[in-house]
């Protein structure tokens, strides 16, 4: 394989291959920080990755929006609505589950005054104590 070929295929696969990198650093994130603000970003960077594949493996080139203006052509040249779908279906559900993530940070860090996941274990597990 030459490197002209190489890179025409790096250039087709472009999309996919940012979404597996920016998944690679939104786990990163999520498995190795202990800062929950941190692990917050890296929950929507993993979301945001997952969105970014679909719909790059969604997307055919040449077709049309499956939208029916004068009477219905062949329908081999619309593009399937599904993965669009579930992508913006998994937005909605990434917005909120992101919402409900930042308003327990502020709600433990209101209590415990650090962001940080130990110290906020070993806070809680002293106050079982008493």
């Amino acid at each position: 394989m030459t490197g002209v070929h190489f890179l025409e295929d790096l250039s087709a696969h472009l999309a996919e291959i940012s979404a597996i990198i920016l998944f690679g650093i939104g786990i990163t994130l999520l498995m190795l920080s202990r800062n929950m603000i941190k692990k917050n970003i890296g929950f929507s960077m993993t979301d945001s990755a997952i969105y970014l594949f679909l719909a790059a493996k969604g997307y055919i080139s040449g077709r049309k929006a499956p939208i029916v203006v004068d009477g219905i052509e062949q329908m081999a040249y619309y593009i399937n609505p599904i993965p669009a779908g579930l992508v913006l279906t998994g937005i909605v559900v990434s917005v909120a589950s992101s919402a409900v993530l930042l308003a327990l940070t502020v709600r433990l860090y209101r209590q415990y005054h650090t962001l940080d996941i130990d110290e906020i274990t070993s806070l809680a597990q002293k106050e079982e104590e008493v």
